[in-house]
């Protein structure tokens, strides 16, 4: 089931006008991830699946911070990830519901596309292994280091 919706009265709440540049750079191009803050995009990647918010974790660090986050797909280890980085707001294209509990729980504002149980692998043919590890995670300091020693060991394998 596809649920199109976003948490529409959490906006009069917060300056969101970091989320909308984020988002629309987001359709505008082929990215797979925009993050903006005040007004600047501080970082941007093709990169498909975890590893670009990874990249983005060990590159900016703390300065995302209060940031906005437009992403293709989102869910729960994307969402552990966003409240580890203390991101303020997320847009996904595609979110799962363990994600939005997450960003919900955490007080981060979210919207999204399309809602989805689950996301799947680059084959479509299973869940996507860090959606795996990331449902028996349940701090997102330990989901930082997990994800990457996950995402490690995957390209280490596939070599």
């Amino acid at each position: 089931m596809i649920i199109s919706r976003s948490d529409r009265p959490l906006r009069a709440e917060m300056d969101l006008q970091d989320l909308e540049i984020a988002k629309r750079r987001l359709s505008g191009e082929t990215l797979t991830l925009c993050i903006v803050k005040d007004n600047k995009i501080i970082f941007e990647t093709y990169s498909h699946g975890i590893s670009g918010f990874l990249a983005a974790i060990d590159k900016i660090g703390i300065k995302l911070k209060q940031a906005s986050v437009a992403d293709r797909t989102a869910g729960k280890a994307i969402a552990l990830l966003c409240v580890y980085a203390k991101i303020k707001a997320v847009y996904a294209i595609t979110l799962s519901r363990k994600g939005k509990e997450l960003l919900e729980e955490n007080g981060v504002y979210h919207e999204w596309s399309c809602l989805v149980e689950n996301i799947l692998d680059a084959n479509k043919m299973g869940i996507c292994p860090f959606e795996k590890l990331a449902t028996e995670i349940s701090s997102p300091s330990d989901a930082y280091e997990r994800l990457k020693a996950l995402q490690h060991s995957l390209r280490c394998s596939s070599k």
